[in-house]
């Protein structure tokens, strides 16, 4: 993908920094970016410089995926910053080409004491996980899936709605990353982290699910970890009541879930919150902590 790139840019006489320390410029903002938009030429080099970008995530770079992610939604009108921070992120894949995940099969360390267990028969006494009628015989080992799950309130300068990053691991495995902005606009942190926990718990009700339909045994409720504590006792507390009316359908939803045994939650400092890294743009430090927890 860089050397295509770079064929390119060789042909327009143009290059690109080498030395990215960090996949985007630190402060910069595309929704605010208010450079000159790009011609047609440009604008189809954008394209295909994001689509090459998009390709590469897919594949598990991972460490790209929010800049990639930012910079996807000026697909229809980009803008020279934008196209100058598309470039800037394939630098920084051609400065750090040898990151890899760690696809470890064994069990994570869960602290029990982080999860409390409540009597829900009283409120949500129907709840039941939906599983496969026709799935074949359940064989081999246990399997374990846990997610990290973030929000970045109001992220978007232009618009102010959130960017909601989820990362799910089967035992130690990370099988899952995504990073998107929130369809409409929170009003509260709450609020934001809460849509996010809704996507999250549809996700693994998801793969749960394809697990079972492939013969692979999965044990207990999945282990999801947040860095807000209101919506950690709001779906775990069972005598809980949410007075926000437009906030109701994600928290009886993730209620739902906690009610029937597809998932725990519980709050994980946003220090350890691996999710941080596809809703904020961090500093090298902070990214490199978070990254070695699951790559080298």
């Amino acid at each position: 993908m860089v050397k295509n790139i770079e064929d390119d840019l060789n042909k327009k006489a143009l290059r690109f920094h080498t030395r990215c320390e960090l996949p985007i410029r630190h402060g910069y903002k595309p929704d605010m970016d208010c450079t000159a938009e790009l011609k047609a030429g440009g604008l189809q080099f954008y394209q295909e410089v994001i689509g090459s970008l998009r390709w590469a995530v897919e594949l598990g770079r991972v460490d790209i995926l929010l800049e990639v992610s930012l910079l996807s939604k000026h697909l229809a009108l980009p803008r020279e910053g934008h196209l100058e921070q598309a470039l800037n992120i394939v630098g920084y894949v051609k400065a750090h080409k040898k990151m890899r995940l760690v696809y470890d099969c064994g069990y994570p360390k869960v602290n029990e004491r982080w999860f409390t267990k409540y009597d829900r028969f009283d409120f949500y006494r129907d709840a039941k996980e939906v599983t496969p009628p026709n799935m074949p015989e359940l064989r081999g080992h246990e399997v374990v899936v846990t997610c990290f799950v973030d929000a970045n309130h109001g992220g978007n300068l232009r618009d102010r709605k959130s960017q909601t990053g989820i990362l799910i691991f089967v035992n130690k495995a990370p099988i899952h990353w995504y990073s998107k902005s929130q369809a409409t606009v929170a009003v509260s942190t709450f609020g934001a982290e809460c849509c996010a926990m809704k996507t999250a718990v549809e996700m693994i009700e998801g793969l749960r699910y394809k697990l079972r339909m492939m013969g692979i045994p999965v044990e207990g409720p999945a282990n999801v970890y947040c860095d807000n504590e209101a919506v950690m006792k709001n779906t775990q507390i069972p005598e809980s009541t949410l007075k926000k009316k437009y906030h109701t359908i994600a928290y009886h939803r993730c209620r739902e879930a906690v009610a029937a045994g597809t998932v725990r939650i519980a709050k994980q400092g946003t220090r350890k919150n691996l999710a941080d890294l596809f809703t904020k743009v961090l500093s090298a430090d902070r990214r490199q902590f978070l990254l070695e927890r699951f790559t080298y």
